[in-house]
């Protein structure tokens, strides 16, 4: 029996693009979903061993759908991030030339992301939302209400589209980073080049709050490549902080910044340890290194049991 992998569909979305990255997807069923919500209950109900959802873009920042879904679940786990570069092509049904367009359908981020080439190409253009990349194209045969849509350049392959434009984009560098989330408790084994992701909640709305919080990982030299508030939605001025540490839960100095923050935070959802996509190590000073953290424990232990307190250089 093979198992099941959810992503955001239909087929030829980046979604699917970062899916196919997962060697254990492989040969496996891939469940096609409308969001990321019915993404992440595929998992908790088990009907999907795995979603593959985005997270984060390098040119909008992080995915709020995403980051609030994730808050809201409980018992999931991230085991993997995928990065996919993204460029868009601006597709259209069979006849149609640019000089047609008044309408352009488009995912929100998607849009977000090629706004200055549609104002500079297509200056009194008008915007229709769509739930997917993919979804705005297929919208097009669906209704007359959009003359083109922007869609991943794969739609071509599975669907009889017009290209009117290619490589679109405001930023050619655009990435977009997916994780693949589950319910396993089974975590990545260090690599040296890893990353935690934590939700975490300010005890209360005060100076200083944020500081404190953000204090539990630079006292122990731990980096934060994303920091993201979001609303708790129980009253104004209530944030909760998606946060990635560089790092391993199991590097001592990621561990001690979490016990710091447990003592801190009224709730931590903690979200995993697992390789970064660009495998690329994590650098901090050798004062933090684990061998720090474990002589500074055994030196309390002494302490604690009535061992002689000898400095070293004698």
């Amino acid at each position: 029996m093979s198992d099941t992998y959810s992503y955001l569909g239909p087929s030829g979305t980046f979604t699917e693009a970062a899916l196919a990255q997962v060697p254990e997807a492989q040969g496996q069923e891939w469940r096609s979903v409308n969001n990321v919500g019915e993404a992440l209950d595929d998992v908790v109900s088990g009907r999907s061993v795995a979603a593959m959802i985005a997270i984060e873009n390098s040119i909008e920042g992080g995915v709020t759908a995403t980051l609030d879904a994730l808050a809201r679940t409980p018992g999931l786990r991230i085991v993997g991030e995928y990065l996919v570069r993204v460029s868009f092509v601006l597709v259209a049904r069979p006849g149609t030339t640019l000089e047609d367009v008044r309408v352009v359908g488009a995912h929100p981020v998607a849009y977000a992301q090629c706004r200055q080439w549609l104002d500079a190409n297509l200056p009194t253009h008008g915007h229709i939302p769509a739930t997917s990349n993919v979804a705005a194209a297929l919208d097009l045969f669906a209704t007359d209400h959009a003359d083109a849509a922007l869609a991943p350049p794969a739609i071509v392959r599975h669907h009889d589209l017009v290209v009117l434009a290619e490589d679109v984009t405001d930023n050619a560098n655009s990435v977009t980073r997916f994780v693949l989330v589950s319910r396993s408790t089974r975590m990545p084994e260090p690599t040296g080049a890893d990353k935690t992701s934590l939700i975490v909640e300010l005890p209360d709305d005060r100076p200083g709050a944020l500081l404190e919080m953000l204090e539990q990982f630079s006292t122990r030299g731990v980096n934060l490549s994303l920091l993201q508030s979001r609303p708790i939605g129980d009253a104004l001025g209530r944030y909760r902080f998606v946060v990635d540490a560089d790092g391993h839960v199991r590097d001592e100095r990621v561990a001690d910044a979490l016990l710091g923050l447990r003592r801190f935070s009224p709730r931590i959802t903690f979200l995993g340890s697992y390789p970064r996509a660009d495998r690329a190590p994590v650098e901090y000073v050798s004062r933090y290194d684990d061998g720090v953290f474990v002589e500074a424990r055994d030196w309390l232990r002494g302490l604690i049991s009535g061992e002689p307190d000898v400095p070293e250089s004698l």
